[in-house]
């Protein structure tokens, strides 16, 4: 896979989330030796960023942190091949009074503990703060960015105007900007104009997440069928499981329409050679501004077909055609 950039950091175009990372009481997500050989896999696959955050916990009664603890745990002495990205809240459950700069502080040195490193590659605001001064933010993130804790950092589900008012305040001030956004991005969910506007101008690059649309685009759901066992959009799914999925989308994602949309980009991709997971990372992977594209799994094959999925590059026309298809759904009543 060919690395791109987020900022000084050099990336994989595929990278690995790890808000799968823990196990519930219903047996869901991924218990410590799944995690190590997922992360082993990832990294022998070309695999180097790894997404997590400080609220990545299956279970609550692990408290925060536990995906970082899996991760960190499972790198181990291949630390120096990855870059770890993960993200603060802007009040912490242990202690909601605390916020702004104070609370940001708190939260990079209790994620390098669990992540057993000295550094954090990018760190990132989970979401916008109303109630903190933008100014206050990047100050406290500049700070850790000069004390070697933090390389580069980042935001996630910004307004386009949010993005460009942090650029400037990052500017006149001479902190640290934010060299990336997270945002929800498939090629049936797509961030609004503004936010990719405002991060091609600001100079910033897109990490892509739920880049599967929480599996429709592996194909393993069809219209007249039941939801395989376990889906995360199954009737049988853990609630914790179904909240965490697609809360954006524009259609309900086992509709009719939806699910017609998804038949015909499956068909467009089998007529050129290619899969329907092919197109849906590969055509993300195809967009100016995406740097990596965030995939969540539970085992290391689906690892090795996701690093792999990333080799199509689709001519022009062919990304006309796929808008042209998801354009008929958005038009559809």
């Amino acid at each position: 896979m060919s690395p791109r950039r987020i900022g000084s950091l050099e990336v994989s175009v595929v990278g690995l989330g790890g808000n799968n990372f823990g196990t519930d009481f219903f047996g869901a997500g991924c218990d410590e030796r799944e995690v190590d050989r997922i992360v082993h896999a990832a990294l022998d696959a070309g695999i180097n960023l790894f997404d997590t955050a400080e609220e990545y916990s299956i279970t609550s009664f692990l408290g925060e942190g536990h995906s970082e603890e899996l991760i960190g745990a499972a790198l181990g002495r291949r630390r120096d091949e990855a870059i770890i990205a993960t993200k603060f809240l802007n009040q912490s459950e242990a202690d909601p009074d605390q916020r702004g700069a104070a609370r940001i502080v708190a939260a990079v040195e209790a994620s390098l503990r669990r992540l057993g490193t000295d550094r954090i590659d990018l760190y990132q605001q989970h979401q916008p703060d109303p109630a903190t001064p933008v100014e206050e933010i990047l100050e406290a993130l500049d700070r850790l960015v000069r004390a070697g804790k933090v390389r580069e950092v980042g935001c996630s589900n910004f307004s386009g105007k949010m993005l460009d008012d942090a650029t400037e305040t990052a500017a006149r001030s001479s902190f640290s900007p934010y060299r990336s956004c997270q945002v929800q991005y498939s090629v049936l969910e797509r961030p609004h104009e503004d936010v990719l506007g405002a991060v091609e101008r600001n100079g910033m690059t897109v990490l892509a997440y739920f880049p599967l649309a929480s599996g429709l685009l592996t194909g393993k759901y069809r219209r007249g069928e039941p939801p395989p066992p376990n889906a995360r959009l199954g009737a049988d799914a853990p609630v914790s499981t179904m909240l965490r999925q697609g809360i954006m989308a524009r259609r309900p994602p086992l509709s009719d329409e939806r699910l017609a949309t998804v038949e015909q980009l499956s068909t467009f991709a089998e007529e050129r050679g290619h899969s329907l997971l092919e197109l849906a990372i590969s055509w993300l992977a195809s967009q100016p501004t995406v740097a990596s594209v965030l995939t969540g799994v539970t085992k290391p094959e689906q690892v090795i077909a996701n690093a792999s999925a990333a080799g199509w590059r689709l001519t022009s026309e062919e990304l006309a055609a796929v808008d042209a298809i998801v354009a008929q759904e958005s038009e559809a009543p």
